[in-house]
């Protein structure tokens, strides 16, 4: 029988040895290591996330158990206070440039979206995760809440994050969503907790359409109205200024408003957005279509180690978080061996239980359909 690598194993391919190594060492405090190394560290961290280990003792069992087939990754077992010494001293930073460059393999996996126009899509929020309020007190929101905020900026393409930032919980959203460069022509989907004038003059600027919802008590004055088909549940297409003192101080340009009904559930939507080309149905439908980033959230946050940390401290509790990400990425990367549908969400929960087998990814992702056997009719008691 011909040797076969593990799951684990053909998972972290995209990861490339010697980059690494190179990155390691720019992202290095401190002496040397003596019984360990950042290597060591990512893959005991990577294999928690991916088979939800939940603990340092728990995380050092399992590699133990595992240590032959570690060698052919190249690590080996690392000591739970060897490994949370490095969570804690080591910069995060390591994962943070990692994760951006395996983001250039996502240009390979693009594919079209499911609208017809061909600009780039992208989906823009935020979420909470949740700390303990008395093991991370540096994390504090308020009296009875401390949290990191992860941002992102999905795309529509591959469902994968292009933008991400992971901040303290206090921050506004609107403070890392000004940072993401968008590429030029793209369409960026938000919710009213992105509301900012200033921005929306800048994304206009940059030839960048946005679509959100116009803010009920927001003040503006009807320029145009446009033709509307009801059949569709559009009630009203206007060009509007906003032309409050905040909006007029901050120059915010003409905007189109869009009245819409959802037939189906009778709810009412007020969409604003800086696209004039669009019609006002796909307008529509590219807010209903940022459903997905709350898909990715509930994702990463239900198969991804992101509830419990096994460290304290802001670096460690940011080194878990990016090495999710990354193995959200790899996961991502393989979806194309599974069948057809197939979620990454899905695809993590089948990684699991099969992480150290060893059998190729797309027969895991694929395996064969075993003929089910017509089962005998039972026999008949006699009375």
């Amino acid at each position: 029988m011909s040797h076969q690598n593990t799951v684990f194993h053909q998972l972290i391919k995209p990861v490339l040895r010697q980059d690494f190594e190179r990155l390691a060492k720019q992202h290095h405090v401190g002496q040397k290591f003596r019984s360990a190394s950042r290597w060591d560290q990512f893959i005991a961290l990577l294999m928690s996330q991916l088979s939800c280990r939940q603990s340092l003792r728990d995380i050092q069992s399992n590699l133990e158990s595992q240590q032959e087939k570690l060698n052919h990754l190249g690590a080996k077992s690392i000591p739970r206070s060897t490994l949370a010494r490095i969570n804690e001293e080591q910069p995060a930073a390591l994962y943070k440039q990692m994760f951006h460059q395996l983001l250039q393999y996502c240009e390979k996996s693009k594919v079209a979206h499911k609208f017809r126009f061909k600009n780039p899509l992208y989906s823009v929020d935020a979420s909470h995760i949740d700390l303990s309020l008395s093991l991370c007190a540096w994390a504090k929101v308020h009296d009875s809440k401390t949290s990191m905020k992860l941002s992102i900026g999905l795309n529509h393409s591959n469902h994968i994050p292009e933008f991400v930032a992971v901040e303290n919980g206090k921050e506004n959203d609107m403070v890392q969503g000004r940072k993401f460069q968008f590429p030029s022509g793209s369409i960026v989907v938000f919710d009213k907790g992105y509301v900012d004038y200033k921005w929306y003059a800048n994304l206009t600027a940059q030839n960048i359409g946005f679509v959100t919802r116009l803010r009920p008590k927001a003040v503006y004055r009807v320029i145009q109205q446009h033709p509307v088909i009801v059949a569709k549940g559009i009630l009203k297409d206007e060009t509007i200024q906003l032309n409050s003192a905040h909006a007029v101080k901050r120059q915010t340009p003409p905007l189109r408003k869009i009245e819409y009904i959802d037939r189906q559930s009778g709810k009412h939507f007020m969409f604003l957005s800086n696209n004039f080309r669009l019609s006002a149905s796909t307008i529509a439908a590219i807010y209903k279509d940022r459903w997905k980033v709350e898909l990715f959230f509930k994702a990463i946050k239900q198969n991804l180690k992101l509830k419990a940390f096994i460290g304290r401290s802001r670096n460690a509790i940011q080194t878990q978080i990016w090495i999710a990400l990354i193995a959200y990425l790899l996961v991502s990367f393989a979806r194309h061996l599974g069948q057809e549908g197939w979620t990454v969400q899905r695809l993590l929960r089948m990684i699991q239980v099969n992480l150290f087998e060893r059998k190729t990814l797309k027969a895991l992702f694929m395996p064969d359909k075993i003929p089910i056997k017509q089962k005998e009719a039972q026999l008949s008691l006699l009375l």
